[in-house]
């Protein structure tokens, strides 16, 4: 079966729409479902994740954005020195991670110690 040239399919479906990303059609259809929150904190945590195997690859996969609470950053720590060096570096971190898209509005960064850290 032979593949229909462009033009018979524009004539098939009747017009042509322009095309578009799927990143810029993500925001709109995220807010008509209610999951603008999900999608920001993913976001957020896809940055973080980038951000800390860039600037702290020692600690990468041992830490992990819990939640935003307001313009603070909740990031727990699997074990103690990892979050120590967390501390040690969050100044830096937090201002790479304030400059990025995700970042904007967040101005503290909170670093908790394993699992008990993700209750409210």
């Amino acid at each position: 079966m032979a593949a229909r040239p462009a033009a018979e399919l524009r004539r098939v479906t009747g017009r042509r729409r322009p095309m578009s990303r799927i990143g810029d059609l993500l925001p709109d259809a995220a807010r008509g479902l209610g999951l603008e929150d999900e999608l920001r904190l993913s976001r957020v945590m896809a940055t973080f994740d980038r951000l800390v195997a860039e600037r702290v690859p020692s600690v990468a996969g041992a830490c992990r954005v819990a939640r935003l609470d307001g313009p603070t950053l909740v990031v727990v720590a699997d074990p103690p020195i990892v979050a120590q060096e967390l501390r040690l570096r969050g100044p830096e971190l937090q201002q790479a991670f304030a400059a990025t898209p995700a970042g904007a509005g967040i101005q503290t960064l909170r670093v908790v110690i394993g699992r008990g850290g993700l209750r409210g």
